[in-house]
């Protein structure tokens, strides 16, 4: 019966999502299957904090509108998330919402799933609200070397600021939801360390292209939105924006039991 009730949410959201034009098609099909998971699986504890990820980040994403227009041609894609989007920022979730039918009372699933939510919820709004930062960022691999807004790798005291609130805004529902609040600095720190992380990753080996006409670095690939062909200028071709992103999620699960472990 659980199921069947985080199937029926699950669709309603995704609907509305999709209606809202904060999903696609291929994004409210991934997102069913996701919430189906995780609302099924988990529960309402769960549930929510998936929610909370879903719901600020697409406002946020919709939110300074008029300071992100010139950034949109850096970005691979739109405030309109894809199923890659969907699955890219909540694969790991969705996994250790699986285990928990597995493990039912184990902490460690919790912990890292709710570490993972923390860190793609950190990611975006470092990436959303670093944008409001009076100065431009600079790049993670040297800090002294100052890029242009929206470009990878790029970080800023307002972006880490903001980071570091999204991910304790899921550690501190973690923590209220569960009673425990031992995990709310170790969730917080491994979502702060999963979206450097992301950043660094997007500043290194995330594969980046060149649009010749416009003569700007950006995300998209093949064509840039001039109608160009962008051409690759480094990191690796087959690591694009949605696994940089698994990747975030991956790293701040991993961080976290890590910390259990150890305290």
């Amino acid at each position: 019966m659980q199921l069947l009730l985080g199937f029926l949410l699950a669709i309603l959201i995704a609907f509305l999502a999709y209606k809202a034009r904060s999903l696609n098609k291929s994004g409210a099909v991934a997102a069913a299957f996701t919430g189906t998971i995780i609302f099924g699986v988990g529960g309402l504890s769960w549930a929510i904090l998936l929610l909370t990820f879903f719901i600020t980040s697409s406002g946020l994403s919709r939110a300074f509108k008029k300071r992100k227009a010139n950034l949109e041609e850096k970005f691979s894609k739109g405030h309109e998330r894809d199923a890659g989007q969907v699955f890219g920022n909540g694969g790991i979730a969705t996994f250790f919402a699986a285990l928990h039918y597995l493990y039912p009372n184990e902490p460690w699933v919790w912990v890292g799933f709710a570490a993972s939510l923390a860190a793609v919820n950190a990611d975006t709004w470092a990436t959303e609200l670093g944008v409001l930062n009076p100065n431009p960022p600079r790049m993670i691999t040297n800090l002294t070397k100052v890029v242009e807004k929206g470009t990878s790798g790029g970080i800023s005291l307002v972006g880490t600021l903001a980071s570091l609130t999204g991910s304790a805004l899921i550690a501190f529902l973690a923590s209220l939801l569960t009673g425990n609040w031992s995990i709310f600095p170790l969730i917080t720190l491994a979502g702060l360390a999963g979206s450097l992380f992301d950043s660094l990753l997007g500043g290194t080996v995330q594969a980046m292209y060149y649009c010749p006409t416009d003569k700007k670095e950006t995300e998209k690939h093949p064509l840039h939105t001039c109608g160009t062909q962008t051409v690759h200028i480094r990191g690796w071709t087959w690591l694009d924006n949605d696994l940089v992103n698994f990747s975030c999620g991956a790293f701040g699960m991993l961080v976290s039991l890590l910390l259990l472990g150890i305290f």
